[in-house]
């Protein structure tokens, strides 16, 4: 990852949790959170990364943290919340592909752990987050979800049906909100070049760059784009929302 590169102060002031944010989407995220002046905060599993990723985005904050483990997630909010003082944005991008077989030959364990990490690791993030943000009645979530999600990738069954229920957790948490200042969206990428297509075969990594009409993969920073207005002030009038970002593959 690049050095951090400095947009304005959009986010002075404001404090941010990204999941996931040691690699890829979620680095580029926390990059440029902390380029336009939020206090970051770093959750990852892999602590080496997380301390190369902490140094390279400038990150206030960082915790080696487990999201599919509740008890994990509850005490990582709570020493976030304490050390920065609040929480106003959580960028939920921690996740992994699981592997590629038919429904009927995908093995149950791992099913279970794609939903754990993607599902479950969104849903206790909420959890823990929303109170914290519910005491200045202001918050922005934006949740990583997959254009997997809307669409359904063949041979991938656990990861589309794991994005399709965080579309569905984003938008009835966003309506339950809705009367208040926090704000709750996704988005929805095609693929984007990143080390989680290390988990992947190249006969499916070739089929989902040819499902996009503009014919090449998104990069991070153009995700990290759209994140970052979703989780501004800006962001006032859009909760419960999906976001496309996917060269032109989305049809609805």
């Amino acid at each position: 990852m690049s050095q951090v590169t400095h947009f304005g102060e959009r986010f002075a002031g404001r404090t941010a949790v990204v999941t996931g944010g040691a690699s890829g989407i979620g680095e580029a995220i926390a990059a440029r959170l902390s380029g336009e002046g939020a206090r970051v905060s770093i959750w990852d599993r892999d602590e080496a990364a997380l301390d190369r990723a902490r140094a390279a985005c400038r990150a206030a904050h960082g915790q080696a943290v487990d999201v599919a483990d509740v008890d994990a997630v509850e005490r990582a909010a709570a020493k976030t919340n304490t050390a920065l003082g609040r929480i106003d944005i959580l960028v939920t991008s921690a996740g992994i592909t699981g592997p590629n077989a038919p429904t009927w030959q995908y093995p149950p364990e791992e099913w279970r752990r794609v939903f754990d990490i993607d599902v479950h690791g969104v849903f206790y993030c909420c959890r823990a987050v929303v109170p914290l943000m519910q005491r200045h009645d202001y918050g922005r979530i934006v949740n990583i979800a997959s254009i997997a999600g809307k669409e359904g990738n063949p041979n991938a069954p656990a990861y589309s049906a794991a994005k399709a229920a965080v579309i569905g957790l984003t938008k009835s948490l966003g309506k339950e909100l809705a009367g208040s200042g926090i704000r709750v969206n996704c988005v929805t990428p095609a693929a984007v070049a990143t080390p989680i297509f290390a988990q992947m075969t190249e006969a499916q990594i070739d089929y989902m760059k040819s499902k996009i009409p503009m014919g090449r993969f998104g990069t991070v920073e153009e995700i990290a784009a759209l994140v970052c207005w979703l989780a501004s002030a800006e962001c006032s009038f859009s909760t419960a929302g999906v976001f496309d970002i996917s060269g032109g593959r989305a049809t609805y």
